[in-house]
């Protein structure tokens, strides 16, 4: 991974600049691709561009990235840059190449068996046969490559083949590892919610959107973002902890200390933009390739019921809320520091938290 340094947005508070966009679009594809004496003097405003930084996506020909504002003369932060790969902070190391390992699968389905050494963490009994299928997608036919049902409603973690397995990049157990395969739209919302994400394409239930991405970083350097955002609740907006597979009794110290965390809010792919809900189509699930790596999983989007073009992508920021959420909003002296809800949705909770 490389290393260094959309949403309900908590009332929409999103850092946003006024300019000339159709002015800025113009000059990325008349300027920005120059390679001549010219461009030397402005290759600092094309490194900042946002056009140029998702051009240079290899997704981004056949599954593009837009963006696109029909509401006001807001751009997206100045100081936010896409990325396409996570990026680890000086003090997140993955693991050392002793400590991996892959499956030995030859036949391009045999990952989908209990056999295959990359499921060998999943839940399933001790006397399940080597040749059952339990894998987390489906194979073949309509729904190839979506999430089964009984995963779909599960918070299981995703066990994939990855990179140190003998299995080909078509084996149906590396679904987040070929990566998106649906174009995506950030748009800006018309009813105060600042950014939100929708697909041109219709999104079949259980079939995967995208990944979260960001810095990944410390507890305690989260903690100290935190300290310094305007508003530590904003901050939380873009930060999530890796602690899936936290364990303070596990032999792994990188799996019983405090978790990582990823911090999108600076640095993120566009799935950084989607809005929250009460009522949302998507669902975050934590994906593992290789299982050396588990405090560093992905964090992986996926439908979690069927998606008609053009609807905006949500999902849950709170995943369901809890219990002090709901006291907490009948008690006339808390509700006044907290954050309401504009998803609009429903089922909504009034408060994100």
């Amino acid at each position: 991974m490389p290393r260094g340094g959309g949403k309900n947005k908590v009332e929409a508070k999103e850092k946003e600049v006024t300019s000339d966009v159709p002015l800025k679009y113009e000059r990325h594809f008349w300027y920005h691709d120059k390679e001549d004496d010219d461009f030397e003097e402005i290759a600092w405003e094309a490194d900042v561009c946002h056009w140029c930084q998702i051009s240079g996506f290899p997704k981004q020909e056949e599954y593009p990235i837009t963006i696109t504002n029909d509401v006001d003369d807001f751009e997206l932060p100045e100081d936010f840059r896409f990325i396409d790969e996570m990026i680890l902070d000086d003090d997140v190391y993955p693991a050392e190449d002793a400590f991996r390992s892959g499956c030995e699968c030859i036949g391009t389905k045999d990952c989908q068996f209990a056999r295959c050494h990359c499921l060998q963490d999943m839940d399933f009994d001790d006397d399940t046969p080597d040749d059952a299928k339990v894998y987390s997608y489906y194979a073949d036919g309509p729904n190839a490559d979506c999430l089964r049902e009984e995963k779909l409603d599960s918070r299981d973690p995703i066990y994939e083949c990855h990179a140190s397995c003998s299995c080909s990049l078509e084996c149906p157990n590396r679904v987040v590892e070929r990566g998106r395969k649906i174009p995506l739209n950030i748009f800006k919302t018309d009813d105060s919610r600042g950014w939100g994400v929708r697909s041109s394409a219709r999104i079949k239930k259980g079939q995967f959107i995208d990944r979260y991405l960001g810095h990944i970083i410390t507890s305690e350097e989260a903690t100290a973002r935190r300290a310094d955002s305007e508003v530590a609740q904003r901050k939380d907006v873009y930060l999530f902890a890796l602690d899936k597979f936290s364990d303070p009794d596990s032999m792994d110290p990188r799996l019983a200390g405090p978790p990582l965390e990823v911090d999108g809010e600076f640095m993120s792919g566009p799935t950084r933009f989607i809005n929250h809900s009460c009522e949302p189509n998507l669902r975050i699930f934590a994906r593992v390739g290789d299982h050396a790596d588990k405090h560093i999983h992905d964090l992986a989007f996926f439908a979690i019921h069927d998606i008609e073009p053009g609807t905006e992508l949500t999902f849950d920021y709170v995943d369901g809320g809890d219990a002090d959420l709901v006291r907490d909003s009948k008690n006339v002296h808390k509700v006044k520091d907290m954050t309401k809800c504009l998803c609009g949705s429903k089922k909504c909770r009034g408060y994100l938290w």
